[in-house]
């Protein structure tokens, strides 16, 4: 099938190493040292480890391959892709359209927690004792530190792919790895940290139920970036020659390697301090202060560490910025600059409900949503949105482009961009064979009965009763 010609302004990417690293940088992010910890403490630590590297393995790193082939076979973003495909009305509305408002709406209130790590920056380097929840409730600050966010993402992004997001990420992302490293092994070091490792370790499979695998699947998508349109996004950008196999295997280990770094730096420190490992999404904010306030240059290494937590929610949210950013640059012809800036004032207005919604404003703080199959209402603008866009709809995504891809396309085209710039890679062999299969049978089956489950079709083992 003729592609049609991708527009002047879109890009490439100059490396494959600034390829991984801003790919890494999408994957890596606030979804695992943020994210991760929290969603962890909440399911009983150590089974939803396992459930969740079976995850990334089995399901996360063969979508990682098809949503990159995608791309690249199309050269184009995510609505360009399915549409230049030939995708009916079914595939464009739950495949593109979705995917796009995923990564649109997600960053809406990423954008408000990235501004936590802006405000915390100069927190610590003050020493500031304000607890988090008066801090979220200061409705002005946390407005203002999300405007600065939005405005940096959109200055990146109007640099283009190789002079902006990939010159940004390999230099960042690095750093951003050896300061998790630092600091998990300060929490190592605390006492009483080992019965942190202990919860984080040890598998409690009385604790795994539906609910539970679907949040692993959920947060494997969530970090990997699967199901938001954007390794479709990236790969548009991967010349012919670069070796698609490599690259996603990287990104998926680096990915899962930063989670898993994440909980030591994290639950160490949650059990020697007596907190609760399943508070929520404050975990990361009430916990790590405390760790860097015990530390010898606790308040220059914990403002450090918040800044690089702030870069690496900022190659994430470039990532989901350009997005929507595409769309309007490949289907409508805008510029980059046009497209960064519309859909950035737009992001900016719709997270001042999610800004507002952790005590400034009653009426966002208190809204709830309840359905049927869910243990207890989600509360408040923000959870809500990140219940329905970056756990539920990123699965009903990947599941409709995994059966678009592998059966409507048909896979073959998939295949043969994986063929290109991988040598060890061909049709007919047995890694193709496995790829395939997963792809039809596999991934599709197990995202589909994880949607199921979770809305109840099989009962009680859905966790709600």
């Amino acid at each position: 099938m003729a592609m049609s010609a991708p527009s002047d302004n879109r890009g490439e990417w100059g490396s494959k190493f600034g390829f991984i690293m801003a790919a890494a940088g999408s994957a890596v992010g606030l979804g695992n040292i943020w994210r991760f910890p929290y969603i962890t403490g909440q399911y009983g630590g150590g089974a939803f480890v396992l459930v969740y590297l079976a995850c990334v393995l089995l399901i996360g790193i063969p979508l990682l391959f098809t949503e990159m082939g995608f791309g690249r076979f199309t050269k184009k973003g995510t609505i360009g892709a399915f549409k230049d495909t030939g995708a009916n009305p079914f595939f464009m509305g739950l495949g593109a359209v979705l995917a796009v408002l995923v990564s649109f709406f997600v960053l809406s209130f990423y954008g408000n927690i990235a501004g936590w790590t802006i405000g915390y920056i100069g927190k610590t380097i003050t020493g500031s004792t304000q607890t988090f929840n008066d801090f979220a409730a200061n409705g002005p600050l946390t407005i203002g530190l999300m405007a600065i966010f939005i405005i940096a993402t959109i200055a990146i992004v109007r640099l283009g792919v190789s002079g902006g997001i990939e010159k940004a990420a390999k230099i960042l992302m690095p750093i951003l790895f050896v300061l998790i490293a630092i600091v998990a092994v300060r929490s190592l070091t605390l006492e009483g940290a080992m019965k942190g490792v202990e919860f984080y370790m040890k598998p409690d499979f009385s604790k795994i139920d539906g609910n539970s695998i679907l949040a692993a699947l959920g947060q494997a998508f969530f970090s990997m970036s699967i199901g938001w349109g954007i390794m479709i996004t990236y790969g548009s950008y991967l010349p012919k020659s670069s070796n698609i196999i490599s690259s996603g295997t990287w990104v998926g280990f680096m990915d899962a390697g930063v989670a898993l770094m994440a909980g030591f730096m994290i639950f160490p420190a949650v059990f020697a301090l007596g907190k609760d490992p399943a508070s929520g999404p404050a975990l990361v904010f009430e916990v790590l202060p405390d760790v860097f306030s015990g530390m010898p240059g606790g308040a220059i290494i914990g403002a450090f560490f918040f800044l690089l937590l702030m870069v690496a929610a900022l190659t994430s949210s470039i990532s989901m910025l350009e997005v929507p950013a595409s769309y309007f640059m490949d289907e409508k012809k805008w510029t980059r600059s046009k497209s960064a800036w519309v859909v950035g004032v737009l992001l900016f207005i719709f997270g001042i409900p999610s800004a507002l919604s952790w005590g400034a404003s009653d009426m966002f703080t208190e809204m709830s949503l309840s359905l049927p199959w869910l243990d207890a209402p989600k509360t408040g603008f923000q959870n809500i949105v990140d219940y329905l866009f970056g756990e539920f709809f990123i699965v009903v995504v990947a599941l409709v482009t995994c059966i678009y891809v592998s059966w409507k396309m048909p896979i073959n085209n998939i295949v043969s961009e994986l063929d290109n710039g991988s040598p060890r890679w061909r049709a007919g062999t047995f890694a193709s064979n496995a790829f395939v299969f997963f792809i039809r049978y596999v991934c599709p089956l197990v995202i589909l009965l994880v949607l199921l489950n979770m809305v109840g079709v099989f009962g009680t083992f859905a966790g709600g009763g």
